[in-house]
């Protein structure tokens, strides 16, 4: 689909919703695609993208922040604790905070450098026991412990249920931020970022959309 259309249908989904241009960031899901499409993207101007694998981003984002020195990487995979010193290192933002063990690793390795990527804690909002997050009943408390270690919390992500309405599990989010007067809402993929930012989304995460379907047995 490319980065112009995409950026036309963020700016179209803002006005829609009565939000300032330019009020959401997109972060362009460069995951397991190939170095060529993304370079494309950096060329064409995009500075924000996101990465679900340290390994992965650690072989091949140095580089490209090299040449440009302005792009942001976030992480918006699971993170393992054992992975969470080289994260720092490479992260602009994390977006799955999601357990207590995680919250105590990144606390101790941030007090350590003395800085710390923007955090956000993934919400299950749909209580799935297969996937990541903090489930919705458990998520005050979690975040006061957030706080009580000093990490820079943000925000919340959810990636609601394949196959339901999001709206629901992108309003519950707000209101979850809200609660706990955080700003920061990171939701919406390709299939559905206009809803999320008619929910208020200040953050997206387009990829096939953009860079077109993934060749996970390519990763060059």
């Amino acid at each position: 689909m490319g980065l112009a259309l995409i950026k036309a249908r963020l700016a179209q989904a803002e006005r829609a919703a009565g939000r300032a241009e330019g009020s959401v960031t997109l972060i362009a899901v460069s995951k397991v695609q190939p170095n060529a499409r993304v370079e494309a993207v950096l060329r064409d101007g995009h500075r924000v993208f996101g990465e679900n694998y340290v390994q992965e981003t650690a072989g091949k984002w140095p580089e490209w922040r090299a040449e440009f020195p302005d792009a942001q990487v976030h992480m918006i995979g699971p993170l393992q604790t054992n992975k969470a010193k080289q994260a720092l290192d490479l992260f602009d933002a994390i977006h799955t905070l999601d357990r207590s063990s995680l919250v105590k690793k990144l606390a101790t390795l941030a007090q350590a450098r003395g800085a710390c990527p923007d955090i956000f804690v993934q919400v299950n909002t749909g209580s799935e026991p297969q996937k990541a997050g903090v489930l919705p009943d458990e998520l005050d408390g979690f975040l006061k412990d957030v706080i009580a270690a000093d990490l820079p919390v943000r925000g919340l992500m959810c990636i609601p249920p394949e196959g339901d309405d999001p709206m629901p599990h992108f309003n519950a989010l707000g209101q979850m931020a809200a609660r706990n007067g955080l700003s920061g809402l990171s939701m919406g993929m390709s299939s559905d970022f206009e809803a999320a930012v008619a929910a208020g989304a200040t953050h997206i995460r387009v990829g096939s959309a953009l860079f077109g379907a993934r060749d996970y047995g390519h990763q060059s």
